[in-house]
Formats: structure tokens, C-alpha cells, sequence
């Protein structure tokens, strides 16, 4: 990425150059795809969430109670054990450091709980299993090392939210008064960690789906109380808003689609430039079947955001109005630690690191 914004900076430097003097500037030079590079995971399991803390380390986590470290940017993932979860499927994971992370179980029941570790996996904490057999907790997102969301699918006509502001000791329930009136059967999607996301120290974002419309949920109080909007995204049976990424407090997309159908084209991409309190229609990622996870890369000029589905991946540099084909594969979710190197993980145990040159 150092290599592209140079690149911009002599364009850049070129074109004040040309204009003094009288001569047409030159175009502006075209940011280069990234490279996909396949790692070795060392597991079979489905991977369904990744945490990228830089452009060295990473945690993932997945089905059969899996989750993976690596320190070396992707040369080496050493698995971790998290004592009595390997039954467990672990749908997201949240990580600060080399040594900090946070382990979403998602399922019914007592299935869905979440772990800390703070010594890189050597001990965890549980620190929440679940007690209301109708709940199925997706996702949760962190304004900071201590202060968080989880959110499960909707009960007796609400979601259930839950917030912490100790580190995860305690994860309260958000009183009813401060989440809208579901709407019937509506729920979150646990297929990548990214339908609960977060941004700075107040402000976060839930993506549903239901049989009578996608919408998503703002806060701007660290989960507090919540607002609904609808956007145009497909609706139905298992179909909805999937995955949600934020480059700033304003700038945002919602992908979803139809779960059930790996053929479906009616994957799509809802935008916003106001936080999420209005939504249009983006472009389609160029591949079959729902987007189940997306992320925007750090600091990148001009902005580029990475879809990813069972169908394969994409990339949009313009916030999701159009988009590129990256790759063909299977994908679950995919997620940045620096504006140069990310990952993407999938079925069968799949890592695929993403270079930006």
C-alpha cells in the first residue's frame, strides 16, 4: 500500500506540474488488485470469523470449538483450545492484541456463550452462557477493551442486547424500552461475526433480516438504546441484511441476501453517508449466493471494501456502488489489520491471506 500512495503522491506532484506549465496532466494511477495468497490452516473445520489486530496478527475462530493465532502475518496458525467448547461453533471473535481476544459461541440455548483470554490463549474466562432457551446470540462488537454489544435474535418481540462495560465480567441486558418492536421471526445473521459492528466509543450498528424487510439497528450511546430503519435489501424466508461495514462514523454499507439459495444473484449492497440514518441501493458483488461477511481496508485511498460469500469474493472502491470479482472460492468472512494484508476464511478450514501492494 506504501508503494500506491506513492504512486498518488507523484501523480499528484505531476499534475500541479503539467498545469503550471501549460500541459495536459496525465491520468491519475489506477490502485492494483490485491494478491490472494492460500495459507495453511492446519484444521477441516468451517471458519467463520476472523479478527485482524495488524498486518502480523490474527485470530480466527470456527466450528468444532477452533481457534487459530498467528503472529507471523499468516506463515504459521497455531490452534488454541478453549476447555469444554468442542462442540461449540465459534461464529466471531474479537482480538486487541497478540494476547487479548474475545470468543462468540453462537447456537440456541446455552450454546451461545462468550470467553475472554487475555495471555493468548493459554487460559479462558467464560464469561456468559446463555439461560433462555429461545435466545440465539450472532455477533457482538467493542467500542474498547472493555465496553461491548452482543446481540441475539429476536425474543417475545425484541432483541436481545446485552452490553458490558467491565471487560465481559458482566454482560447486562439492555432493558426492553431501549430496543424497537421486532418484527416477527427477525434475527441476526451468526455467519461471519459482521452483523453487529462498531465504530469509535459510541456508536454501533445491528443487520437483521425477517420475511417482511431487512433493517438495521443504530446506537449512538454504546448500545444503550437503539433506533430501526429499513433498508432495500432482499426479504424472506432466511434472507436479509448479513454483514455490516463502517470506514468512518457516516460512510457505511449493509450486504445481504438470500441465505438458502447458493444460486440466488440477488445479493445486494445497501449504502449510507449519514451513519445509517439513510439507505440507497448499491451495486451487486459480482458472485452467486448471500454476502456473508465484508470489511473495509485501513486507511486505504480511495477506499476499498471486501465482500465474501459462498460464491466467492469482490471489491468496491466506491463504497459499494460498483464492484470486481477477487476470487471464486467459498468464503465465510473476511477482515483487515493494516492497509496492506488482511485474510479471508471459509469451509473446509480455508485462510486466504489478501495482499494490497
Amino acid at each position: 500500500m506504501r508503494r500506491a500512495l506513492a504512486a498518488f503522491a507523484v501523480a499528484a506532484s505531476l499534475t500541479g506540474c503539467a498545469r503550471s506549465h501549460g500541459v495536459e496532466a496525465a491520468a491519475p494511477a489506477v490502485p492494483r488488485a490485491p494478491i490472494l495468497m492460500e495459507q495453511t490452516s492446519g484444521v477441516t473445520a468451517v471458519l467463520q470469523a476472523v479478527s485482524a489486530v495488524s498486518g502480523q496478527v490474527a485470530w480466527v475462530a470456527g466450528h468444532a470449538g477452533v481457534v487459530l493465532r498467528t503472529t507471523d502475518g499468516g506463515a504459521g496458525w497455531v490452534r488454541l483450545h478453549v476447555p469444554g467448547a468442542d462442540s461449540l461453533e465459534f461464529r466471531d471473535v474479537q482480538a486487541f492484541d497478540a494476547d487479548v481476544a474475545y470468543l462468540l459461541a453462537a447456537g440456541p440455548g446455552s450454546r451461545s456463550r462468550i470467553f475472554k483470554t487475555s495471555d493468548g490463549g493459554r487460559t479462558w474466562a467464560e464469561q456468559f452462557v446463555n439461560a433462555e432457551p429461545r435466545a440465539f446470540y450472532d455477533c457482538f462488537a467493542f467500542f474498547d477493551r472493555d465496553r461491548g454489544v452482543a446481540v441475539s435474535d429476536a425474543v417475545d418481540g425484541r432483541l436481545l442486547v446485552r452490553a458490558t462495560r467491565d471487560g465481559g465480567a458482566h454482560w447486562d441486558l439492555v432493558p426492553e424500552a431501549g430496543v424497537p418492536p421486532a418484527r416477527e421471526g427477525e434475527g441476526a445473521f451468526a455467519a461471519s461475526g459482521t452483523c453487529l459492528v462498531a465504530v469509535g466509543d459510541r456508536l454501533a450498528w445491528i443487520a437483521t433480516g425477517s420475511r417482511a424487510e431487512a433493517r438495521v439497528y443504530r446506537s449512538d450511546d454504546a448500545g444503550h438504546t437503539w433506533s430501526m430503519r429499513a433498508v432495500p435489501l432482499a426479504s424472506g424466508e432466511a434472507a436479509g441484511a448479513t454483514s455490516l461495514a463502517f470506514r468512518d462514523p457516516l460512510h457505511g454499507v449493509a450486504l445481504g441476501g438470500r441465505i438458502a439459495v447458493a444460486s440466488d444473484t440477488d445479493n445486494q449492497t445497501a449504502m449510507t453517508a449519514d451513519g445509517g440514518l439513510t439507505w440507497t441501493r448499491g451495486g451487486r458483488p459480482p458472485f452467486p449466493g448471500a454476502v456473508y461477511g465484508s470489511a473495509y481496508v485501513p486507511v486505504a485511498r480511495p477506499p476499498a471494501l471486501v465482500a465474501a460469500g459462498p460464491g466467492g469474493l469482490a471489491i468496491s472502491r466506491d463504497d459499494g456502488a460498483t464492484w470486481e470479482a477477487l476470487g471464486s472460492g467459498a468464503y465465510w468472512a473476511v477482515g483487515f489489520g493494516s492497509a496492506g494484508a488482511g485474510w479471508a476464511v471459509g469451509p473446509r478450514g480455508r485462510i486466504t491471506l489478501i495482499y494490497f501492494r
